[in-house]
């Protein structure tokens, strides 16, 4: 959307730009929000506020990209979904349609994937606390499990031999690499090498598939080292006359939320205590405007150097294994929009400005992280504002002190009134269900799917 401070006048309403940290908004979601805001206020009418609205297409999108990038570099790949990112069933669906398969963290999550018709097989378990119930419905559907521990070996190994029916467990082992040696998540070489020793004697229980990892943050140079540790073990497994046939990296694909530029000025120049109503700068914050985009990141990690000058890519091709990825974030950039209804402002004693909205910090939680969404609202006035400058924090509706959608001062060209909308955009990844619950018993947010009519025309249906 254009960064402008003059409102687009659409009927009775008007839509208002942010002019600080703009956010980048799909092309059709930026049309829809721009043309069609009386929809928008009648669908909080109708369902509520906050209410979620979900797009497919940008998950469709974003699949194809990461896709298309893996095929450039002729590489056997497989992608899982990390379902953890988002509860809405309909991107389940959308998986399923494009063919790609769901990382699931719980027995709930295999149902929901199965429900959206994703086989079996194209089901991955990476999560590290697996409970019986979750190991066997696993191993019946012949999905992938990734295994954290030789606790978790030994687990597995038991609950298979007393089976009724003769199945193998399909098992990647877990490696914690070098730069992550405090978590408490996967594997070290010992632990390791000895998984790889049992599987040379079990396998009737075990079709061993390869090796997993996972890390935080966004940097592609430490994925390359962590790839770069577990081929040793791809090397040591062919050596023991076991075949791994996968390397699965994780996910943590970077997405971009607002312009680099804007953002880097942001950081430099306005995110100060001052910009703050609790006068307190977060200590981190996502790179919600980082220098790559989730295709690109994977480019520099394809192309890196794996040893001798020969590429991942290369080694990759060489070896006839397959890369998976579990992009879950990265897949559902832009695939929602949150929309807040205003319930009244109010000005305080030290002439700061609060506006309470309809829902809570549940559903935008980056506060309760002691973290900011740094990404500006879009403001639609269902009433005929005047133009009144105004900074203002945004607080939910519920009784507790740190109910705080943001702290961070937003400037407003138009004071919001009661009724008035505030668009949170791209907020599928995470943001809009991590924390969600019925605290006051109010109902859970509800969410809707978009499906596209005619051009700039959505049908919206509960997602289900």
């Amino acid at each position: 959307m254009p960064n402008v401070s003059t409102p687009i006048s659409n009927n009775q309403t008007k839509v208002h730009q942010p002019t600080l940290l703009t956010p980048l908004l799909d092309p059709a979601i930026g049309q829809f929000i721009r043309d069609h805001s009386q929809r928008l206020i009648e669908l909080v009418s109708q369902h509520g506020s906050p209410l979620n609205l979900i797009w497919p297409h940008a998950f469709k999108a974003n699949t194809a990209a990461l896709q298309s990038v893996l095929k450039k570099y002729d590489v056997n790949h497989v992608i899982f979904y990390g379902a953890k990112a988002n509860k809405s069933q309909c991107l389940l669906r959308a998986a399923e349609d494009l063919g790609i398969g769901v990382d699931v963290s719980s027995i709930h999550e295999l149902n929901a994937a199965r429900r959206a018709g994703t086989p079996g097989a194209l089901l991955c378990a990476t999560g590290p606390a697996k409970t019986a119930v979750f190991h066997r419905a696993l191993v019946e559907a012949g999905s992938l499990i990734c295994v954290d521990s030789l606790e978790e070996f030994a687990h597995l190994k038991a609950l298979v031999k007393t089976m009724q029916v003769a199945v193998q467990a399909r098992v990647l082992l877990r490696y914690r690499p070098q730069s992550c040696l405090a978590s408490r998540f996967g594997m070290g070489t010992d632990d390791v090498l000895e998984c790889l020793r049992q599987l040379t004697e079990e396998g009737e229980h075990f079709h061993f598939e390869g090796f997993h990892f996972h890390l935080g943050g966004y940097g592609y140079e430490t994925r390359v080292q962590a790839f770069r540790e577990v081929t040793a073990f791809v090397e040591a497994a062919h050596e023991m006359g076991l075949n791994p046939s996968m390397i699965d990296m994780g996910g943590g694909l970077p997405i971009r939320y607002v312009d680099p530029e804007i953002y880097n000025s942001f950081l430099q120049n306005d995110n100060k205590p001052g910009h703050y109503y609790n006068h307190s700068v977060p200590e981190s914050f996502y790179p919600y405007g980082g220098s790559l985009t989730a295709s690109q990141w994977l480019e520099l990690f394809l192309e890196s150097d794996h040893s001798s000058g020969r590429s991942i890519a290369n080694y990759l091709k060489s070896r006839t294994l397959t890369l998976s990825l579990q992009p879950g974030r990265s897949l559902v950039d832009q695939a929602a929009i949150s929309v807040f209804r205003v319930t009244r402002t109010k000005k305080l004693a030290d002439n700061k400005t609060v506006i309470f909205v309809e829902g809570s910090s549940f559903s935008a939680c980056e506060t309760w992280f002691a973290s900011e969404y740094l990404v500006d609202p879009i403001l639609i006035s269902a009433t005929q504002s005047h133009r009144d400058p105004t900074q203002a924090y945004i607080a939910g509706h519920s009784c507790l002190d740190d109910d705080v959608i943001s702290y961070r001062l937003i400037n407003f060209e138009y004071l919001p009134q009661p009724g008035d909308l505030l668009i949170y955009a791209n907020t599928a990844g995470y943001q809009m269900d991590l924390l969600e619950n019925e605290f006051h018993r109010h109902p859970l947010p509800r969410r809707l799917m978009a499906t596209c009519c005619t051009q700039g025309h959505y049908a919206f249906s509960p997602d289900c």
